[in-house]
């Protein structure tokens, strides 16, 4: 009886969402065991739940026996309303960004306290990164992540310090008060670098994406070789994103300002 004391108070739809949040960028192929573990249920429990998952189609099991977000779900996530919008309105100046540079260009949102990358352009010469669409990475580390800390309520920094800033390369801004000077200075030229931060051998350059009342809506960002000159980026950059966010304003407000 002792395994199905952690089911006592949980609805069927609290069980089946605990399942779906075991998954993320970083684990996104799991074993019954690992799901059953990380989602606090009985393996017989957790085995009942993704046999119905994966008939309705939003897990898929491999041919090893694993188990990996579907096809239906996906489709589904994509319909949010200020990502659809967002990567539709976007995609045509990353794109643009992408022609002149032939360099990697991302957007980004905040999702807690990470950076969510709802897409990216890339090529054979731009530079390799870790970044994946639906991905999360640490805002500290990250140029996209210092544009969201810079520009968001401050206790979004202090929850991130509280985490702690981890080191993921040499380069890594890891003591508060550095990290602080560094977001006082995004605020203020509406830019934000990171310099093999995140990976080595990468560079970036962001720059924020309002919406009315200034109100952050999004990061975009050109990622290349750390040995080139990212600050040359900055201008494409920031007029890049202020289109986007005009572009955005302009579809939400009423027809007659339109003309």
């Amino acid at each position: 009886m002792g395994g199905n004391t952690r089911e006592v108070g949980r609805t069927s739809a609290s069980r089946l969402l605990a399942v779906l949040g075991v998954f993320s960028a970083a684990q996104p192929v799991l074993t019954l065991s690992e799901i059953a573990e990380a989602s606090e249920l009985p393996a017989s429990t957790a085995h009942r739940l993704l046999g119905e998952l994966v008939e309705w189609g939003a897990l898929e099991r491999t041919s090893d026996g694993h188990y990996q977000v579907g096809l239906r779900l996906w489709r589904i996530g994509s319909l949010a309303p200020q990502q659809r919008d967002l990567r539709a309105v976007a995609l045509p100046f990353m794109e643009d960004l992408y022609a002149a540079t032939h360099e990697n260009v991302q957007l980004a949102i905040r999702d807690g306290k990470k950076a969510l990358y709802l897409d990216k352009i890339g090529g054979t010469r731009s530079v390799d990164t870790v970044t994946k669409v639906a991905g999360r990475l640490p805002l500290h580390a990250t140029g996209v992540g210092k544009i969201i800390l810079a520009f968001s309520e401050p206790e979004l920094l202090h929850l991130v310090v509280e985490d702690g800033l981890e080191r993921c390369t040499p380069h890594t801004i890891t003591m508060p008060g550095r990290l602080a000077e560094t977001l006082r200075r995004v605020r203020a030229d509406h830019v934000a670098y990171s310099r093999e931060e995140m990976t080595m051998g990468a560079a970036s350059v962001a720059a924020p994406i309002f919406g009315v009342n200034a109100q952050l809506l999004a990061s975009l960002a050109i990622v290349a070789h750390s040995s080139s000159d990212v600050e040359r980026f900055a201008p494409a950059v920031r007029t890049a994103a202020l289109s986007v966010g005009r572009r955005l304003a302009d579809l939400s407000a009423p027809v007659s300002a339109r003309r």
